[in-house]
């Protein structure tokens, strides 16, 4: 029944995960085959068309007590979500968007619906994206290698030129195209508008067998100057941020999007940083997803080796954001549809926040 409160702005969704039990629904002796008691008339009611609203349909003599039994149940879980639209109005909420999520066409479209659906009961939806397979894509079309070290990509000045391309270009306006066709108002920006996302280049890296590398146009973010978002967010937009970053040079750097976002939410006093993921969120020492953990209880983990992998950079950002002043941090899985509507608007969410 989580899902059942968003079937009003989105499909359903089959949910299977629930991790709180839904309410005892109302007991009835009614057979869910037979007519409801308070349908046994047909309506002869109209509504006024004085609004400019689209006419639904005319409206049906009666409902089965299943029929209405189902209506009910829509409306309880939209009531489980109101305590959180409330709580949450006017905030800020900068959602790193990436992985699975960007290349399932059900999963775009389902992301799109989410934050239009933010922005119109209140709150204010910041998007910072990744690109890495089409980057990826795009290089191997032109038949250039790219090559990867602990994450971030060694970054030539042609490979740079591809990544302005596809992240700055082609993809960024996807998105803010994605977001337009579900009614919602997008502007896509990188950090080298109004040289918002200031970084310097990083000279050094280390592979995993310790030689030396220079990564190329990599940058590392040193300041974030939010101002154009404010102002994009204070005229009704919803900000859609490429991870572009500008050295003092001028010149264009390439930056870790989760890095990015993570940067850009402690400038925004964001409420929360939302990081999409392809894993369900983090598990403990159990091997269960953990619904909630401090930054001290996921600094342990960390330390003793329980989060690894792919999660280390994750769990990494979330608390470098919790440090710089955001005050909730989720990791989810973006391959579940409609991820970012579960996560905030229900009791215990799907994925794992992580709190100062």
């Amino acid at each position: 029944m989580i899902e059942a409160s968003f079937e009003a702005f989105v499909p359903r969704v089959p949910f299977t995960s629930m991790r709180v039990d839904p309410p005892h629904a109302e007991e009835s002796s009614h057979d869910p085959g037979e007519p409801h008691e308070r349908c046994t008339e047909t309506r002869t009611e109209t509504r006024a068309e004085t609004r400019a609203e689209p006419r639904r349909e005319a409206p049906r003599a009666c409902y089965t007590a299943a029929e209405m039994q189902h209506l009910v149940d829509k409306a309880a879980t939209l009531l489980e979500a109101l305590p959180y639209i409330r709580r949450f109005h006017g905030e800020v909420f900068v959602l790193k968007y990436g992985g699975h999520a960007m290349i399932d066409p059900a999963l775009r479209d389902s992301f799109a619906r989410d934050v239009v659906l933010m922005k119109y009961v209140g709150l204010h939806p910041v998007v910072v994206h990744g690109g890495g397979p089409q980057i990826d894509a795009t290089l191997a079309s032109m038949g250039v290698v790219s090559e990867r070290i602990d994450g971030l990509r060694v970054t030539d000045d042609r490979t740079m030129e591809v990544v302005e391309m596809v992240l700055g270009g082609r993809t960024n306006q996807e998105i803010v195209s994605l977001i337009g066709n579900h009614g919602g108002r997008a502007v896509g920006l990188t950090g080298r508008d109004d040289n918002f996302v200031r970084a310097t280049r990083v000279t050094e890296m280390k592979t995993k067998s310790g030689k030396s590398v220079d990564p190329g146009r990599v940058g590392q973010v040193t300041t974030v100057r939010p101002d154009v978002v404010r102002r994009l967010i204070e005229t009704g937009f919803i900000p859609v941020i490429a991870p572009i970053a500008v050295d003092e040079d001028g010149r264009s750097l390439n930056v870790n999007a989760d890095t990015v976002a993570g940067k850009v939410a402690e400038a925004l006093d964001a409420r929360k940083l939302v990081l999409m993921t392809d894993i369900e969120g983090v598990r403990g020492k159990d091997g269960v997803v953990m619904s909630s953990l401090s930054a001290a209880e996921a600094t342990a983990l960390r330390e003793d080796g329980v989060i690894d992998g792919g999660m280390i950079p994750k769990v990494a950002c979330a608390l470098e954001a919790l440090a710089g002043g955001v005050k909730k941090a989720h990791i989810i899985d973006g391959r579940t549809k409609h991820a970012v509507l579960l996560e905030l608007f229900t009791d215990l969410g799907i994925g794992t926040e992580i709190t100062r």
